[in-house]
């Protein structure tokens, strides 16, 4: 495919044309038109298949449950393109490195099992029994199991995760690093704190019935659009829906709906924000603060004037712990601190303010925008602490809505993906297989490549993701998988990762949540959980592009058994037969009870959230409101110079994490293009730059280590100044890999300290 560069307004709303027009264009380019038409009309719906793009909920009332990135994802996957043996013998791994993330994923399906030969600099062809003795030689000379690192995308079933992480503690490691933590481990680090649970309260269908929405840090256009559904409808019927983001994004404005015959076909369309914020990075905590200063004047007027306060102190005395010290925190904070840290006017705090006062139903709601800041945990728990003030747990159209991002990623930690996990679950498993699993915490994300590069790991299993793209710091994320003596990806296209080997590399097709899976006792479905604690049931309908391709599940099965052997435990038995794998679920994971019998229900089922019937599993047994005072400053200066402007990487429209479906993001206007940096006008003037002049951008930094990306447009964006925006993959070698959120190690992609100079000649961004 070629592409034009160019930058153009984009008029429309989202949704509506531009969306069908984009869906028609991705159905046909898959040259799989008719398979992928009966594929979107199978998309979330009971008896088809969820989709592998984002965790929104399913409202399974639509005619169609997809929007157009889901559909780009179900085309991509479903592609009859491949990279069999032929093309491998022809690329050597170095050139395909020198190629784009979009060439490399474009090219197709993986179809066999790889293996890297050093000595040609190619993918061979080897037999799946050959993959797994070559994984279980290696893994059985390990001088101890947490020389292995078990990195897992959110994109994997329970069934999946659930034997991986069973594996790795049987193994004898808890080194689980995942996606979660590189985006959402604020979230639920914040909220097992505050609540004691790390999921979000409510439900879909409480948008229905909330008076108010605060919407943090996040752009559902691009990255869940079928949030907008939600949204459109909530305002539509009068819901206040104020939006906190630093770019205006057209999803946050209007939105018309593309199975909306009348706004599909003429310009008509909804608003979705009443208000629209736009902080400064990293300045979301102190908005809260200053919205919760306001209310509290108002409120303390009330009492002395012997009217009744604002806030729910039944609630509060019942069940929460600490209010005191919160509100000393808020006097203590000054609206000048308030107003300078959070980029906004006291004026425009104090309106949000009054809508809040105003609404008996609150939702707040948050992305990453949120969680990829030093202080994340603490402006999470910020947020927290305004719901908590005004009893907003517990009651139909309230509460909290963390927006995970991949469709699984949620599932993931339920099934044990986590490099803490609690106590608790470990005693589960150590009762029900008779094992003694190891109890230290292991490495999150961050803290496995750190290790990596101290050469303290050998071998990295990572099932699905596309770790050297998505983490940071690319050129040492880079090294540090250089430094294992095997890497092991299984997924389901070429990536990057897989051009970034250890001394030995293996490449294991999957089959994607598209295909139909059959295995000993028949076809097979998996279940995965939305951000609303809703399992759901999900089945392939298509037949594989090759029968050399294995499920997920099954290749963690093989692995096991060539490394483990099945003595303990029937590995290959339960790679047969999901069932048996939800039955020793229901066992060991709480609110999976009956579990097969569950699935049947027709759009899944509800977990259950105890935060939400008002049950705290804190230490205090009631929720706990967080004192912790704004950041003194958002960035340490380095050295003698100060930086300049903060950056923050973000998805362009056609990309879903790091899966480039094109290049080409229609609601901000780029067209053709991806190395683009997002500047107010006035600070282009201010360094002397015109619009679409090439600039580099480097990294102020307290490490020593020259940090810069070359060659990027500037282009005039509605953003604050001091405030820049660009896209990973291509500016994740920005973003150190000491600068991580405090409890968390989740790299800090949101608030990078950045300069900008004119280009320079030299095009390589790497490290220097």
């Amino acid at each position: 495919m070629k592409f034009k560069p160019a930058i153009k307004p984009y008029t429309g709303a989202a949704g509506g044309w531009g969306s069908l027009e984009a869906t028609t264009r991705y159905v046909l380019d898959s040259k799989q038109a008719l398979k992928n038409i009966r594929n979107l009309l199978r998309v979330n719906k009971s008896k088809g298949f969820d989709c592998p793009g984002c965790a929104w909920g399913d409202d399974n009332s639509s005619t169609f449950s997809f929007c157009e990135n889901g559909a780009k994802a179900v085309s991509w996957e479903a592609t009859r393109k491949s990279v069999d043996e032929a093309f491998f013998a022809q690329n050597s791994v170095t050139r395909l490195y020198a190629q784009s993330d979009y060439f490399l994923e474009y090219q197709g399906r993986l179809t066999q099992p790889l293996r890297y030969n050093p000595e040609t600099d190619h993918y061979e062809v080897v037999s799946w029994q050959q993959a797994f003795a070559l994984i279980a030689r290696h893994l059985k000379a390990l001088d101890n199991p947490d020389q292995l690192e078990l990195y897992t995308s959110g994109r994997a079933s329970n069934e999946a995760s659930y034997l991986y992480q069973l594996f790795g503690r049987m193994f004898g490691t808890n080194n689980f690093p995942d996606c979660s933590n590189m985006c959402h481990e604020a979230s639920g680090t914040g909220l097992k704190q505050s609540i004691g649970i790390g999921k979000g309260t409510i439900r879909l269908n409480d948008f229905e019935q909330a008076d108010a929405i605060l919407v943090f840090g996040q752009n559902p256009g691009t990255n869940h659009p079928r949030m907008l559904h939600s949204l459109r409808h909530a305002a539509d019927r009068g819901c206040r829906i104020v939006t906190f983001n630093t770019l205006r994004e057209r999803g946050l404005e209007r939105f018309a709906d593309p199975q909306n015959p009348l706004e599909l076909l003429t310009p008509k369309s909804g608003r979705i924000s009443s208000r629209y914020l736009q902080p400064n990075l990293g300045g979301d905590m102190a908005a809260v603060r200053g919205i919760v200063k306001a209310l509290l004047e108002t409120h303390r007027q009330r009492l002395s004037q012997g009217e009744q306060g604002l806030f729910d102190d039944q609630f509060i005395a019942t069940h929460t712990n600490g209010i005191d010290d919160y509100l000393a925190a808020v006097d203590a904070t000054s609206w000048q601190q308030i107003v300078d840290q959070s980029g906004l006017l006291e004026q425009q705090l104090r309106e949000v303010a009054d809508i809040y006062r105003q609404a008996e139903r609150v939702i707040c709601t948050w992305a990453m925008g949120i969680t990829q800041h030093k202080h994340s945990v603490s402006t999470v728990r910020e947020i927290t602490n305004l719901q908590l003030l005004f009893g907003q747990l517990g009651k139909p159209g309230s509460g909290l809505c963390p927006v995970r991002g991949h469709s699984n990623v949620q599932g993931n930690r339920t099934m044990g993906i986590d490099e803490k996990p609690s106590q608790a679950m470990l005693d589960r498993l150590a009762r029900h297989y008779g094992f003694n699993p190891p109890r230290e915490a292991g490495h999150s994300t961050v803290q496995a490549l750190e290790a990596m590069l101290r050469g303290e790991v050998k071998v990295l299993l990572a099932l699905g993701g596309n770790l050297a793209a998505a983490a940071p710091d690319t050129w040492r994320t880079e090294q540090a998988l250089r430094c294992c003596a095997l890497t092991v990806h299984i997924s389901t296209k070429l990536n990057r990762s897989h051009l970034i080997t250890g001394r030995e590399a293996l490449i294991l097709p999957t089959l994607g949540r598209t295909e139909r899976d059959t295995q000993a006792s028949g076809n097979q479905y998996v279940t995965v959980e939305d951000s609303f604690s809703m399992v759901h049931a999900s089945e392939g309908v298509n037949p594989p592009i090759s029968t050399e391709q294995r499920s997920e599940t099954a290749i963690v099965a093989g692995i096991a058994s060539a490394v483990l052997g099945n003595d303990k435990l029937d590995w290959q038995q339960l790679a047969g037969d999901y069932s048996l794998i939800r039955d020793h679920i229901a066992a060991t994971v709480p609110g999976f009870t009956d579990f097969n019998q569950r699935c049947e229900q027709p759009g899944g089922f509800y977990l259950g959230n105890a935060a939400a019937e008002l049950r705290f599993a804190t230490a205090s047994g009631k929720a706990e409101f967080c004192h912790a005072a704004l950041p003194e400053v958002l960035f340490p200066q380095v050295g003698d110079e100060a930086a300049p402007f903060t950056l923050q990487t973000l998805r362009s429209h056609d990309q879903y994490n790091t899966t480039i479906y094109g290049l080409d993001d229609r609601y901000r206007g780029v067209y053709g293009q991806r190395e683009v940096v997002f500047v107010h006008p006035e600070d282009l003037a201010a360094l002397g730059l015109a619009d679409g002049d090439k600039v580099d951008i480097e990294t102020l930094w307290n490490d020593g280590v020259t940090r810069r990306v070359s060659g990027f447009k500037a282009i005039s964006y509605d953003i604050p100044r001091g405030n820049l925006a660009a896209y990973y993959p291509e500016t994740n070698p920005l973003v150190p890999l000491s600068s991580y959120g405090d409890e968390t190690h989740t790299p800090t992609s949101k608030s990078v300290p950045v300069k900008l100079v004119p280009s320079l000649a030299v095009e390589d961004n790497r490290i220097m």
